[in-house]
């Protein structure tokens, strides 16, 4: 009897299943196997083509023999953990102050999530404007009397990447608002009801109580925001084009000299490779948590 049913369990919703056939075949060609392809051939000494002329591990010595490849790592830790901290507590903090049913929510919401609907190039641009001293924001303070008022970020090296981080945390942390408010509001009242009942500080209480019961909601916001921090790309660009000198560089602008400027593939591929395993590296203990400690409880 069971062999009987199986095949129909096979042909149910057959006509959905078709219709995926071409995005999996995608998703199998064009991203795992542009994967592959890539981190095989950065094992190769390509330049301008790609060839197969294997040099084993040289271009990875090279790759970190660069002092520019090593200050964009730098560059990319110091902005990745100031940006997960600042946005995650941002917009925690804001999702809380959005729950205490506010008049005009949605309206409130809305403009905190729109940075979020601009393109990185945009909102890099805009704040390109705001921080240049010669009609931004040092202009203005200046023009009101303050006349040794300095705020230059985007053109001084030791400041630079806090210039990038105001500009990425404010496309940020609305998005990030929305995912914590959605979980806010998934906890059940009689929760809240419970801790006034025996006494409970507000902040005791989400502090002990709501915050871990989030858990999953703050361990999908990491990934996320990570994720984005790692191929960091058109803000740098947009504001500051990896300057002054490399003080702003970060491992995609690398990737894209290299292989669209420099026309060497195979260091080029070789950076790219460290970006996947950075990547890796924080998709797989997510994966874990959430599935495969889910099939242990």
């Amino acid at each position: 009897m069971a062999q009987a049913k199986h095949p129909g369990r096979l042909l149910r919703n057959l006509n959905a299943k078709i219709a995926a056939v071409p995005m999996v075949l995608t998703t199998l060609v064009v991203f795992l196997g542009g994967t592959i392809w890539t981190v095989v051939y950065s094992f190769t000494n390509s330049k301008l083509l790609p060839r197969t002329n294997f040099v084993g591990f040289d271009q990875y010595e090279r790759l970190w023999d660069s002092s520019r490849w090593i200050v964009s790592i730098q560059n990319l830790l110091v902005f990745g953990v100031l940006s997960l901290v600042f946005t995650i507590v941002m917009g925690f903090v804001l999702a809380v102050l959005m729950d205490q049913k506010i008049r005009f929510e949605d309206t409130f919401r809305t403009i905190m999530l729109y940075p979020f609907a601009l393109s990185f190039i945009v909102t890099g641009l805009v704040w390109q404007w705001i921080l240049n001293p010669e009609f931004g924001i040092e202009s203005i303070v200046r023009s009101w009397g303050w006349e040794s008022f300095a705020f230059d970020p985007l053109n001084n090296p030791e400041v630079v990447l806090y210039g990038l981080l105001i500009a990425g945390l404010w496309q940020g942390t609305g998005f990030v608002m929305c995912i914590m408010l959605a979980g806010l509001r998934g906890i059940d009242e009689d929760i809240w009801k419970a801790a006034r009942v025996d006494g409970i500080p507000t902040w005791k209480t989400y502090v002990l109580i709501i915050i871990p019961m989030m858990r999953p909601v703050f361990i999908t916001t990491l990934v996320l925001v990570a994720s984005g921090i790692i191929k960091l790309y058109d803000l740098v660009v947009a504001q500051t084009s990896g300057g002054p000198g490399n003080a702003s560089q970060v491992p995609a602008m690398y990737v894209y000299d290299y292989m669209f400027q420099a026309q060497n593939l195979g260091q080029g591929f070789a950076a790219s490779t460290m970006m996947l395993l950075s990547v890796l590296i924080v998709l797989i203990p997510w994966a874990y948590l959430e599935f495969g400690g889910k099939k242990h409880g």
